[in-house]
Parts: C-alpha cells; sequence; structure tokens
C-alpha cells in the first residue's frame, strides 16, 4: 500500500512538473509572436529623427497632448502621402499616435486599411 501511494503522489509531481514546463514553452511563443509581429510593423515605417517631424505634425502634438514628449517618430509613404507614427512620453505614460503630414490624427483603425 505504501508503495501504491508513493507511486501515486510521483506520478502527480512529474503531471504537475510538465505542465508547468509546457506553459512556460507556450509563454515564450505567445511573446515571440507578438515580437515578431510588432518588428513587422516596425519594418513598415522608417525611422526618422523627430527634429525632422513637419511643423504641423510637432504643433498637432503640442496642442492636443499638453507636456508630451515626442521619443521616437517613423514615417511611412503610401500613395505619396506620409503617414507619422510617434512614440509620445505623457506624464510617464507611454503612447503611440498617428498622425498625417497635415497634423490630422489618424485611428489604428484607419491606419490599417490604408
Amino acid at each position: 500500500m505504501k508503495k501504491l501511494g508513493l507511486s501515486l503522489i510521483a506520478a502527480a509531481a512529474m503531471f504537475f512538473f510538465t505542465e508547468n514546463v509546457n506553459a512556460q514553452v507556450e509563454g515564450e511563443v505567445h511573446t515571440d509572436v507578438e515580437m515578431e509581429a510588432h518588428a513587422q510593423e516596425k519594418s513598415d515605417f522608417k525611422e526618422i529623427d523627430v527634429v525632422a517631424l513637419p511643423q504641423a505634425v510637432k504643433d498637432a502634438v503640442m496642442t492636443d497632448f499638453n507636456g508630451a514628449v515626442t521619443e521616437e517618430a517613423w514615417v511611412k509613404e503610401k500613395e505619396g502621402k506620409k503617414m507619422y507614427k510617434l512614440s509620445l512620453n505623457v506624464e510617464g505614460e507611454k503612447k503611440k499616435v498617428y498622425a498625417d503630414e497635415d497634423g490630422n490624427w489618424i485611428d489604428k483603425k484607419d491606419k490599417e486599411d490604408k
């Protein structure tokens, strides 16, 4: 009887150990997929210096995001129109926003359609 009890405990321990390992592997795969998707999104855009942003985009940031600092900027040109992706630091909170070259904000849904 003692051997049966020890065998059941050992089997349960092996089951929980393998489930834990599988969960860790699945978490790593999920993270890799997210990172790959993020890298592809960035590859559509070309990184530019924040100073090179059009004045209309800079003014829109100052007007609509009071006190925000533009940390990074990317540009994407499609069909002769430029779209800017900005990484803003708004009072310690990171935000990604999209704008056209005239300083008009673009919803992410609209960006995906273009």
